[in-house]
């Protein structure tokens, strides 16, 4: 008996990986090898803020060493530089920089995936909202998301920033709003386009409610551009979220956020010559933003096969 249901999950699992090979989307994919090659940095960066998460005691790496406020440079003071017993070197405070950058991974991939999660989820539901009503209702959500859009991105946030005040949870609320008109648009613009299909019409004359049209119908049917947008913003998440630390609005004083880390190695490391105060935590920032960037651009031309023929 138990053989048979070992053979059976076997063949399921074959069956499983076949189809996704067979998928015209994942083919498309797996060839461009700049978004596999985004696709393994994103993978390398989630082990490394797991891994980080786990091993690493947050209180030991946010404590100054020198009994000094932290990010506080004594004057004088010349903090080692990369060795083997600090790869990375230290910083002002004498924390090793490497864990500190490996932990600071932990805190760009929580906090994107709650930017991004959020503001999928609120930029989807008006976009669809928004589309399948019209009229009045289409009016006043897209002409809301519009003056969203009119402000740069950053500005906004930093407005709303100085609003909520300062700590990576108020960045995580004013990007979500800052990101969510993106969304908005993008799936109203892809949720038109499937109203346009005759089996809505079939569906809704057939009695189904308004949210199960939405829900089964509508949503399955957005989900590609999505995807590619969700993508794209996952690195500009991070690094927008480095940028409000880096300006004192997100991660505060000891956090090992790599914008608060580029902040303070531009502060005190590379007037002193140290710059692998800022150089470490700004390569890994600067990695993990590029991985996804490959990734979503090669989702983008897996999905919509007409761009990758423009662009050739």
């Amino acid at each position: 008996m138990s053989t048979e249901t070992e053979t059976e999950t076997a063949d399921v699992s074959r069956g499983f990986i076949e189809r996704l090979r067979a998928s015209p989307f994942l083919s498309e994919l797996l060839s461009n090898r700049l978004a596999v090659a985004g696709l393994t940095i994103i993978i390398g960066m989630v082990v490394i803020a797991i891994v980080a998460r786990l091993t690493l005691d947050y209180t030991a790496i946010t404590q100054s060493r020198l009994g000094t406020l932290p990010n506080k440079q004594p004057p004088g003071l010349i903090a080692p530089g990369p060795a083997t017993e600090n790869l990375f070197g230290t910083d002002a405070a004498a924390r090793d920089i490497f864990k500190r950058t490996m932990y600071g991974a932990w805190l760009a991939m929580k906090y994107g995936t709650i930017t991004v999660g959020a503001s999928t989820t609120l930029g989807v539901s008006l976009g669809i909202i928004a589309a399948y009503y019209g009229g009045v209702t289409d009016n006043v959500i897209m002409r809301t998301m519009d003056v969203l859009l009119a402000f740069p991105s950053l500005l906004l946030a930093l407005a709303l920033v100085a609003i909520f005040g300062a700590g990576l949870w108020k960045a995580v609320i004013a990007l979500t709003l800052v990101y969510t008109p993106r969304f908005a648009r993008v799936v109203r613009g892809a949720a038109l386009k499937v109203l346009e299909d005759e089996y809505i019409d079939a569906t809704v004359a057939l009695g189904a409610d308004d949210p199960r049209v939405l829900v089964r119908h509508i949503l399955p049917n957005t989900l590609a551009p999505i995807t590619v947008q969700s993508t794209l913003n996952f690195g500009l998440a991070i690094i927008d979220i480095a940028a409000l630390s880096f300006l004192g609005f997100g991660a505060q004083a000891g956090a090992p956020s790599w914008g608060l880390m580029l902040s303070n190695g531009v502060n005190n490391g590379l007037l002193n010559g140290q710059w692998w105060m800022s150089f470490f935590p700004g390569l890994f920032l600067a990695v993990t933003v590029l991985g996804f960037n490959l990734l979503g651009d090669g989702m983008r031309d897996a999905l919509d096969p007409r761009m990758r023929e423009a662009v050739d």
